[in-house]
């Protein structure tokens, strides 16, 4: 079968533009890849994910977190916060893991390991490639 000139450049050219589409979308996705939990009393929390910066998504966090919070960081990964809903001020667990699973399952550990009686997750954020 014989293409012509204009057929098989039009095919190059379509190849080539679905090429950097796909490399151009990994290179944002990769971009964003930040997040921050910020922690606080009685089950406070503040949470961002997916920021171009890890100072932003900190910043971001400590915002929405009531009083006066611990801030941890998350890149490429899953964080986790789990309270004892006996005690909501009582203990708390946290964990940052490579996946949702095993932040989550750690975080309730955490929260059984200092004391809780009830722990249950209170939120849970990932990042663009947790």
């Amino acid at each position: 079968m014989i293409i012509s000139t204009a057929v098989a450049r039009r095919r190059a050219l379509f190849v080539m533009a679905f090429t950097l589409v796909v490399g151009a979308f990994g290179l944002i996705t990769e971009g964003h890849a930040a997040g921050a939990f910020a922690i606080g009393k009685c089950g406070a929390y503040g949470q961002a994910y997916d920021y171009p910066a890890e100072h932003a998504a900190i910043a971001a966090a400590a915002k929405q977190c009531s009083g006066s919070c611990k801030t941890i960081t998350m890149k490429h990964a899953c964080a986790a916060l789990s309270v004892d809903m006996k005690n909501p001020c009582g203990a708390h667990g946290y964990a940052v893991k490579p996946h949702i699973s095993s932040s989550l399952n750690a975080a309730t550990r955490e929260c059984y390991k200092f004391g809780g009686k009830e722990c249950v997750i209170r939120a849970w954020a990932c990042d663009a490639k947790g």
